[in-house]
């Protein structure tokens, strides 16, 4: 499992402003990087990162879904698009035991670049 230590030492290095929620939980909060409400939960053996999108639109779903799926097949660096309950999430999901701080950062950065170059892609279902 990887160490609270560990975790918080890479949030650190990679200058994001943060908050531990809960032990092993820890909430990003960098506007600065396009990060906002981005968790960060340690769950043997995974560290989850995940940060709800939007509100999952009341009509037009099946378009929607079908430009979810467009984005994860060809622009999503790392993670997906998926959905709980009435949320649209983005979420990735590392090996606790062999992430390093490059393959950290690489998830964090594109979360933040994929929440920024879609968020007009996804604006005309956010109505």
């Amino acid at each position: 499992m990887i160490s609270k230590e560990k975790l918080e030492g890479y949030m650190l290095k990679l200058n994001l402003n943060y908050e531990e929620a809960s032990p092993g939980t820890w909430i990003i909060k960098d506007l600065s990087k396009g990060l906002e409400n981005v968790v960060v939960a340690a769950t043997d053996p995974i560290v989850v990162i995940r940060v709800k999108v939007m509100n999952l639109p009341a009509g037009n779903k099946e378009k929607l879904y079908e430009k979810l799926l467009k984005l994860n097949a060809n622009d999503m660096l790392h993670g997906a698009y998926g959905i709980d309950g009435e949320n649209i999430i983005m979420i990735d999901t590392l090996e606790a035991e062999t992430m390093d701080l490059e393959e950290f950062q690489a998830a964090i950065d594109a979360i933040g670049f994929a929440l920024s170059q879609h968020y007009t892609v996804l604006q005309e279902f956010r109505k």
